[in-house]
């Protein structure tokens, strides 16, 4: 369906025609790769939970190893290879997750031979109880890649350079985020194991305990994001005086405040790992579509205001919404779910 769509979906976001004609046929290859990454996404689920996250980091390795080589091959056409430019990265990406996939069922026949990895069908209550958990993170996660589209959209409205200035911003702060990520796996595993003990307290414990390790690296790691902001965008990327000059303080203010936004993302991967899925997709659909997009989208193109506002706007709303996870994990309910 998305691949029948894709040329629609591009000409929805970009007006410039020499984008769309190469991006919707990268975009078409990618979309074939969904059910890849969906079942490379259930591994790395299932090593983080068994403790052996190891075999996730090397087989990450592989991948991205094999992307690099096959975009190298594929792009410029050597070692025989046709030239294929955009199209040639998109064939390179897919290939590296295909690769990723295999990997991961050698090793899944290698290591969860024992526990039943394909040994039989699932059994319908099974099925159900694995809806049932994944739907609700699901439609978060659809939900956050769409308002990430929205925020695009919205400060595309305001200026070309505001948008080139928040695409170097997303990028460099999604990189951050990436330990924060990890902290958060980290926190799943470890709370969802000490549930499965039936020990609530240990759970709580944890989440605690890889929030506070998790704040202090964050703030070590975004210092640079504070103080040279201009050496940290330029070391990145090349851009010209106008748009560097709008990112410097958007990049300061996500420097300040990422932080809290690791703060929340561990919680709230903890509480995925303690199985409160609703309640997160909840308050995180809530905050970011009632809450952020219609008040930027008021601040910027209906008021005139520019990033600097929206940016800072987006650091309130990431910051209501760790106190409102914060929350529920003091709170009993989570501990109570049932699996």
């Amino acid at each position: 369906l998305l691949v029948e769509l894709a040329p629609f979906i591009y000409s929805c976001l970009i007006d410039d025609q020499a984008v769309v004609d190469l991006g919707v046929p990268y975009f078409e290859i990618r979309l074939l790769g969904i059910m890849f990454v969906g079942m490379n996404f259930a591994f790395r689920g299932y090593w983080n939970a068994v403790d052996m996250a190891y075999l996730y980091m090397r087989t990450i390795i592989i991948m991205h190893t094999a992307n690099i080589i096959l975009n190298y091959i594929f792009i410029f056409g050597n070692f025989g290879a046709p030239a294929l430019g955009v199209s040639g990265a998109a064939i390179a990406s897919l290939t590296s997750v295909i690769i990723g996939t295999c990997v991961y069922f050698l090793l899944a026949l290698k290591h969860a031979g024992d526990h039943g990895f394909l040994h039989r069908r699932p059994h319908f209550s099974e099925v159900r109880t694995l809806v049932r958990l994944s739907l609700p993170n699901g439609i978060q996660q659809l939900f956050f890649a769409g308002g990430f589209l929205a925020t695009y959209w919205i400060i595309g409205q305001v200026g070309t350079a505001e948008l080139a200035a928040a695409n170097v911003l997303l990028n460099l702060t999604m990189l951050a985020l990436l330990p924060g990520l990890g902290f958060g796996l980290t926190a799943a595993t470890l709370v969802g194991q000490a549930l499965g003990r039936c020990e609530p307290a240990d759970a709580r414990r944890w989440g605690f305990d890889v929030v506070s390790l998790a704040v202090i690296v964050m703030v070590t790691i975004c210092l640079p994001m504070v103080l040279i902001p201009e050496l940290v965008i330029t070391t990145f990327y090349v851009l010209d005086p106008e748009t560097l000059a709008l990112a410097l303080w958007p990049m300061r203010i996500a420097g300040l405040t990422i932080a809290f936004d690791a703060f929340g993302m561990v919680l709230m991967q903890a509480l995925l790992g303690a199985g409160d899925t609703r309640r997160v997709m909840k308050i995180s659909i809530c905050n970011q579509w009632l809450l952020f997009l219609p008040i930027a989208y008021i601040i910027g193109p209906v008021l005139g205001f520019g990033l600097f506002e929206i940016w800072t706007l987006q650091a309130v709303y990431r910051g209501f919404q760790a106190f409102l996870f914060y929350q529920l994990w003091r709170g009993d309910k989570w501990t109570t779910v049932h699996i």
